[in-house]
């Protein structure tokens, strides 16, 4: 059987795939390794990441996607080929419709390179939606109701906060802060506290284990293995997860400041509604603890996580694939 159409979300530290009756058959990180050599990709996806940190000068290993959106535009093409290939087979006569999640703040530039480049890697059609309105979808919101649905939908690339109403957005904003920021603020914190080098992977594994939207009482501590930046030998220190909370401070305010500018631009009825419902988090980023209490301490709003939120956004695309008459005013572009 043919697979006609595919939802793609398209992220910057992992892209997800959605078939129709399928569900989710691809959860791989968006890195690519190339040979400088040949300039020849090597690995995609999960053999790609392996890679990070342990390859030699004569292989790249780069995220093709910058704070959720192309940076590289022929490793960006080559991943999405990868990606189509794997969940429809070989492309032949039959190419697939392709819908790709995009940040809400995308601008037409970024937007035509999505189109180009998932045109160049075999899709029939590209159907681009704002990631907000899939997670508010994936996350089980009746986004078509005369209702204010307030999304914060944290990614590895970008936070985007939307008000959604009857079908669309009302009020939308991003910043380009999200998981991989954060990894790296946690990176510099452990070189200057401790004289400690560790790499992203080491930081996100950290931020996984220990990490905290907000100080706790119960401090959790971790033994973490670096190079000593005084001996240049390796050596293991104990870091608690109060020192990750105040290495995070600077990205987790402008998540607060990014949901404070929604909130005040929006319209008093739609607000009404969401102290009624609470924000709804989704993303990788609403997986760091405590951070729905972090948003409810400083806004006074309730906050819930979405169920599977790493999920929201490509379950999302397989309900619009499913039914894109009902949503067609979300569809950005197509071709």
């Amino acid at each position: 059987m043919f697979v006609k159409k595919i939802g793609i979300d398209l992220g910057t530290t992992n892209t997800l795939v959605f078939v129709p009756k399928k569900g989710i058959i691809i959860n791989e990180p968006s890195v690519v390794s190339i040979s400088i050599l040949d300039n020849k990709i090597i690995a995609i996806g999960n053999e790609a990441k392996a890679m990070i940190g342990r390859a030699p000068e004569s292989i790249i290993v780069s995220r093709p996607l910058k704070d959720g959106v192309i940076a590289d535009y022929r490793v960006t093409e080559a991943m999405l080929r990868y990606f189509i290939k794997k969940a429809v087979g070989k492309i032949g006569m039959v190419k697939p419709e392709v819908l790709i999640s995009v940040p809400a703040g995308i601008t037409s530039t970024e937007r035509r390179a999505v189109i180009e480049a998932s045109m160049a890697a075999g899709a029939k059609a590209s159907y681009l939606v704002k990631e907000p309105v899939l997670a508010a979808i994936g996350a089980k919101v009746a986004i078509n109701s005369a209702s204010g649905n307030m999304i914060l939908n944290i990614g590895g690339g970008t936070v985007e906060v939307a008000i959604i109403s009857l079908g669309g957005i009302v009020n939308a904003s991003s910043a380009r802060v999200g998981g991989n920021k954060i990894d790296a603020a946690i990176v510099d914190y452990i070189k200057k506290k401790h004289g400690l080098a560790i790499g992203d992977r080491t930081a996100e594994l950290i931020k996984i284990a220990i990490g905290s939207a907000v100080k706790q009482s119960n401090e959790e501590k971790i033994n973490v293995r670096g190079r000593d930046l005084t001996t240049g030998y390796p050596k293991t220190v104990e870091i608690g997860s109060n020192e990750i909370t105040e290495a995070m401070q600077d990205q987790l305010r402008e998540i607060i400041q990014t949901i404070k500018n929604v909130l005040q631009d929006t319209p008093p009825e739609l607000c009404s509604d969401i102290i009624d419902k609470g924000i709804i988090i989704s993303g990788g980023g609403a997986l760091l603890k405590n951070i729905d209490t972090l948003v409810t301490k400083v806004t006074g709003v309730s906050c819930r996580i979405a169920d599977d939120p790493l999920l929201c956004v490509a379950k999302g695309t397989g309900v619009v694939l499913d039914n894109l008459e009902v949503y067609k005013k979300n569809i950005m572009t197509k071709r």
